[in-house]
């Protein structure tokens, strides 16, 4: 295979996590050359019995490939990888997989550019086992020119969605996502401790559960361009009703002996809204609100 042909199908995968094997994992199936490291030794073990090459250190595996790509835990364990590996980071492109903030991801970008490597950020939107899986997704942002130059290799892992040339830009949208999914999957379980507390098991209620949150996105696309034009009128729902509502739903939780600090939380948002002269306008006020926060 001529060298610059073998360059293009080769990679390194430094954080062996769940994610960052299903990486190596997925790179090793569509038959790249893979080095790989993990600051805790026999996390590769697996992978090296596959055909992955363990390199001795962080320093030697950012040298093995033009590609690196990162999957740890946060921006803090990329610069503790990063700045330990600084002589060999010239002329490499670092896909950082990681997760944190946009501004830490443009931090990230600047210093690699001022030691002569590219960053392209991303964020993943598939736990590890879509991983490999065209129909998975992950939001990329940075220099065009390297997601291009590196696109199908990406493109190994999960689908690629580029948002731009900002590096935060991917981490933004991921971060959104989460905020939605986290949301979402906490007022779940505080619905089904409140079901199991009256004895209506998980399984009972997942049909009810399901019925609701398939109604969700008509709610969204209803929503979404009154909230871009700016219009809160409540001729749908209020936000005093939305009060009383969750006022209920508190009062429902706590009588069931269940915690019901979750809808007093959103109570106390809601509450906020009336008190700035909200009460008969749409829900949608909050946006505003929580910016302003």
């Amino acid at each position: 295979m001529p060298v610059e042909q073998q360059s293009k199908r080769s990679v390194t995968v430094i954080g062996l996590g769940p994610m960052g094997q299903a990486m190596a994992g997925a790179f090793l199936d569509a038959g790249y050359a893979v080095t790989v490291w993990n600051r805790t030794a026999g996390r590769a073990d697996g992978l090296v019995a596959r055909g992955a090459r363990e390199a001795a250190d962080a320093e030697a595996a950012v040298a093995a490939n033009e590609l690196v790509v990162l999957s740890l835990t946060d921006y803090d364990a990329v610069f503790k990888v990063l700045e330990s590996v600084e002589p060999a980071l010239r002329g490499k492109v670092v896909a950082n997989l990681s997760s944190d903030t946009p501004e830490r991801a443009r931090e990230a970008a600047r210093w690699l550019a001022e030691r002569g490597a590219g960053h392209l950020t991303g964020g993943v939107q598939t736990p590890p086992s879509g991983i490999g899986s065209p129909e998975s997704s992950t939001f990329y942002s940075g220099p065009v020119e390297l997601f291009q130059r590196h696109r199908a290799a990406l493109e190994v892992l999960t689908g690629a969605d580029y948002r731009g040339d900002d590096p935060g830009l991917a981490q933004l949208y991921y971060q959104i996502q989460m905020d939605l999914f986290w949301s979402s999957m906490v007022g779940y379980l505080h619905a089904t401790a409140i079901a199991e507390a009256n004895g209506i098991s998980a399984e009972e209620f997942l049909p009810y559960l399901t019925s609701t949150a398939a109604s969700m996105p008509g709610f969204q696309a209803f929503y979404a361009p009154r909230i871009t034009a700016g219009d809160h009128r409540g001729d749908v729902d209020r936000l005093a009703m939305a009060l009383a509502s969750i006022e209920h739903v508190r009062h429902t939780a706590e009588d069931s002996g269940v915690d019901g600090a979750l809808p007093a939380v959103l109570a106390e948002a809601f509450r906020r809204g009336l008190e700035a002269g909200n009460g008969a306008a749409s829900l949608t006020t909050l946006v505003g609100q929580f910016r302003r926060a």
